[in-house]
Order: C-alpha cells, then sequence, then structure tokens
C-alpha cells in the first residue's frame, strides 16, 4: 500500500489510532513491494541485505539482514571519499610544484635541474573545463577496455603539464643544462583493485593512461586510429580494419616492450567510435617525458633526452627542497570536485589512491596506515568499523566487507557535517548521470530524486561459461513522493548472470527497488 501523501480530516479521538494503522500498513504495502522483487527466480542462491532509516527521526522504514556482512563493491567509495574529506576538507587544493636546483645566468641558463615535486593531484589539469570544474563522462575512459560506451573528456589531458612549463619559461628559463626529474615520493607505489589503472602512484598524467579512439570507415578500409596524448615516448604500430556493418569490435591494445604499443583488430561500418587504452609502465618516466616535451613547445630548450631513463637516486633529500627555488606551481580545483568524480564515473584509481593521500596528509606513506586512519575517523563518527572490513578504497579487494547499517550510519553521519553538500553533490543522480544514468526509465517517478553510490563486482564462471555477480549495491539518500528524506543501503551478493553486461540488469533492479520505496514510504 502506498503512504498517501494527501492531507485527511480525522476526529481527534481516533486519530492515534488512524496514524497507527495507516503507518503499519503503508510498511506491510512497502515490504511486501521489495519481497516481490528480491524473492524473484533470478535471486534464488543470492544473498540480500537491505537498510531504509527516514533521516529525521532514525526510525527504520524497512531491515533486511542489516548487520550482517556483504561484498559492498564500489560502495566502498563513499567511505575512502569520506574519511578523504574529512582529512582534507572540501575547499583544499593541490599544489605541484617545479623547483629549480642550480642558478640561472643573464642568458636563462639554467646550469642545473628542473624538479616537478608530484603532491598527489589526481587530474594534474587535465580534466579541468573553463569553468574550473574537473570534467567527467558517464563512461569514464579509465574502463574503456570493458566496454563500448566509454567517452573522453573534452579538456587536453597534457593542460596541466602545458601550465607548469608556461610558467618555467616566464621565470626566465631558457634552457635546463641538467636533467628534469619527476619526485614520486609522497607515498610508497602499490597496486590498486578493482578494473581499470592499477599501479597507485603519487603522479598522475591523464590517468597514466594513452587514449585510442578508433573510429571506422568504409568495409574493407582502415579506420582512423588517434591516440592522446601525443608523445614521443611511445611509438605505435596500429592497424584496425573497417569491417561490415553490424560486425562486433574486436580490438587488441598490448605491449611490445618499453615504449612500443600495438593495436590491432576490427570494427564495423556504423559502429560509433570506440575509446580504448594503454596503461603506461611507469608513470615518473611517462611524466618526465611530458614535461619535457611541454618544456620544448613553451621555448625551453632542454638538453636530456625525454626518452632517457628515470633518475630517481639523482632527487635530493626531500628535506633540501625547502632550499630550492620554486619556479612552477600547479593548483587543482578543491578537493570537493575530486570527490564528485570518484563517486559519479566510480573512479577505481583515484579511489584506490585516496587512503594513500591520507596517509601522506599525516606524515605516513603506505596503504595500511591510511586505511587505519580511515578506521579512527570511521571510530569518530559511531560507525562500528571493528564490524566491517576494508582492504583498499576502490572496492575490488577480497577483504571489503561493510553492513548495510554501518553503511547508513555513515550517510547519516555525513549528513550533519558541514562539508555534506559536497558529499552528497558528488553522487550520481537516479536516471541523470553517472553510474545511474540509466538505472530507471525517462519517465521514472524516482528519476532525479536519489543520489546514491552503485557498486559492481563480478568474476568469470569458467566452469558454467557465464559470470557470477559478487555484488551489486546500492547506498545514499532519497526523498520520497511525500518528502521525506531517507538513507538506504541495498546489496545483493552472488547472482548468476550470463554476460558480463547483464550487469545492467542488476543495476535497474535495484532503481525498481528504489522506485517501490520511493511512491511506498
Amino acid at each position: 500500500m502506498k503512504r498517501t501523501c494527501s492531507r485527511l480530516v480525522v476526529p481527534a479521538v481516533a486519530f492515534f489510532v488512524f496514524l497507527a494503522s495507516t503507518k503499519l500498513a503503508a510498511e506491510d504495502g512497502l515490504a511486501a513491494g521489495i519481497d516481490t522483487v528480491i524473492q524473484g527466480p533470478d535471486y534464488k542462491h543470492a544473498h540480500w541485505g537491505i537498510l531504509v532509516v527516514d533521516m529525521k527521526s532514525g526510525e527504520t522504514v524497512y531491515d533486511l539482514n542489516a548487520d550482517k556482512l556483504f561484498a559492498p563493491a564500489s560502495t566502498t567509495k563513499l567511505y575512502s571519499v569520506a574519511a578523504a574529506l574529512d582529512a582534507f576538507e572540501a575547499d583544499f587544493r593541490f599544489q605541484t610544484p617545479i623547483y629549480r636546483r642550480g642558478a640561472v645566468d643573464d642568458a636563462g641558463q639554467l646550469t642545473g635541474d628542473l624538479i616537478l615535486v608530484a603532491s598527489g593531484d589526481l587530474t594534474m589539469g587535465g580534466r579541468t573545463d573553463a569553468a574550473g570544474h574537473i570534467a567527467f563522462k558517464d563512461s569514464d575512459h579509465t574502463y574503456a577496455n570493458g566496454n563500448q560506451t566509454a567517452e573522453l573528456t573534452e579538456p587536453d589531458p597534457l593542460a596541466g603539464i602545458n601550465e607548469l612549463a608556461r610558467q618555467v619559461a616566464a621565470a626566465g628559463i631558457k634552457r635546463v643544462r641538467g636533467d628534469v626529474l619527476i619526485d614520486d615520493r609522497l607515498f610508497e607505489k602499490s597496486e590498486g583493485t578493482g578494473s581499470g589503472p592499477s599501479r597507485l602512484t603519487p603522479i598522475l598524467v591523464n590517468d597514466n593512461l594513452i587514449d585510442f579512439v578508433i573510429t571506422p570507415t568504409s568495409p574493407g578500409m582502415p579506420a582512423s586510429v588517434k591516440s592522446r596524448p601525443e608523445t614521443i615516448g611511445y611509438r605505435i604500430d596500429a592497424q584496425v580494419e573497417t569491417g561490415a556493418k553490424g560486425e562486433e569490435p574486436r580490438i587488441q591494445v598490448i605491449s611490445a616492450g618499453a615504449g612500443r604499443i600495438i593495436v590491432r583488430g576490427q570494427i564495423g561500418a556504423d559502429h560509433k567510435p570506440l575509446v580504448r587504452v594503454f596503461e603506461v609502465e611507469d608513470a615518473a618516466w611517462f611524466a618526465r617525458c611530458l614535461l619535457i616535451e611541454a618544456l620544448q613547445r613553451a621555448g625551453v630548450i632542454v638538453d636530456a633526452s625525454p626518452l632517457a631513463a628515470y633518475r630517481g637516486d639523482r632527487l635530493p633529500a626531500r628535506e633540501a627542497q625547502d632550499s630550492l627555488t620554486r619556479v612552477a606551481v600547479l593548483t587543482s580545483p578543491p578537493f570537493a570536485e575530486n570527490a564528485r568524480l570518484i563517486l559519479k564515473v566510480s573512479h577505481n584509481l583515484h579511489a584506490s589512491t585516496l587512503p594513500l593521500l591520507v596517509a601522506a596528509k599525516h606524515n605516513k606513506s603506505t596503504l595500511a596506515e591510511g586505511l587505519r586512519l580511515q578506521h579512527d575517523f570511521l571510530a569518530r563518527t559511531g560507525v562500528e568499523a571493528d564490524t566491517i572490513s576494508f582492504g583498499g578504497g576502490a572496492g575490488g579487494s577480497r577483504a571489503d566487507y561493510a553492513t548495510p547499517r554501518a553503511t547508513v550510519k555513515l550517510l547519516r553521519h555525513m549528513a550533519t557535517r558541514p562539508d555534506f553538500a559536497a558529499y552528497e553533490s558528488a553522487l550520481p543522480v537516479l536516471g541523470v548521470d553517472g553510474t545511474l544514468a540509466s538505472s530507471v526509465n525517462a519517465d521514472s517517478p524516482a528519476r532525479g530524486h536519489i543520489r546514491a553510490k552503485t557498486g559492481t563486482l563480478f568474476w568469470e564462471n569458467s566452469m558454467n561459461g557465464r559470470f557470477l555477480l559478487t555484488s551489486k549495491a546500492l547506498a545514499g539518500f532519497m526523498t520520497t513522493s511525500c518528502g521525506q528524506q531517507l538513507a538506504f543501503a541495498m546489496f545483493v551478493n552472488n547472482t548468476h548472470i550470463e554476460k558480463a553486461r547483464d550487469t545492467t540488469r542488476e543495476g535497474r533492479t535495484l532503481g525498481r527497488l528504489c522506485e517501490i520505496i520511493h511512491q511506498g514510504y
């Protein structure tokens, strides 16, 4: 039964009986609607956990296994972003400086080195649009190798590197007689969790990816293959054939050794331009190469070759940097923009980096230290941190388990913070953008009324030639049709799907549950 929002006239003597019976009837109807979905034949072997709580009163609206552990997939990012917001605050801006080591003579010649000190800026100006926001597409390029929907953002991925080079030239340096170095010692490099780029490093330019845009021409003719950013650092051998209309793309992007990439395959003549990506092997070497090229474009001659090996052993001691002269600095958009990118598109690489950035903020350097700091933050919020488990910041670790109750407690705490607006607005909007853009139909009554983080984790079931959806999850905030504010967490673990793309079916199932709650409470 749907709870009516209309105002009814009820005799005072019967008011409390009426109110109680209406509430029970509404909740019974809500539970029946939810049960119809989660007890369907597709979920015979699955495990569900759901908790829905009224934000104002704290009243439990619906509870199913709220204290059981579930694989949360990318709803993990709700936790890592919250901890990072607490550490940095929404207005924090990363600053990436370049120092010179050595003297500059009257002719503008630097007898010494330029040193870029990586500060953890996740986008390095490569996504910043004209309004100063970090741009995103609903399907991010970091996941391009696993789908056909990924798109590139419009800003130049080298915009930040170019700006640093321009400042170096403006500082009067016309020639660098020494080397160009990248200081990437902010934290210990490690491996991320989840799909997409896996190497976690303090220096990120274009997510440390080479993008390829493959556009068909006429059947039997070579397809157009364009790469970005363009750099002398990589030789690319691309041969992609345009196939018949309707033909599924088959594209391989593989390494042929250091600095060499092979692109091969076929794409249908009527297919839209397809994005594929290649993760660079050495982020510091990649950034150094791009910076030298940018300096040359800015009119600065660099004697060192952009192709030379990275020489981290030539870096000065960290404490000695304060005595060097700063010749350029790149300032990032506010951290709230990073949170928005991570949550809107479920950016695994950036989310995996967050615990390391939190560690560095507290003069620590390892992932484990960052996660312990996240534990301390959660404990301060009232979340029972010892009842849940995280092995990373993105949601792909086998150690990641959370409860619906812990997740809702986190959400309700975040609603009390001064930075709540940044947190809430960073979440995808049901039926509108990010990873929730297609979870309901355009005419859904719940469209635009739910802000929530999605989660998807699946493994190949090789024995049966299909896939096991380990987790599909959704957690966030809802405004019901009656105007009530709810916090909710939904997890379904371990259900069979035939193809990897069938995860969208479960996404729409969670969208349907949102519609039921939106209309029924």
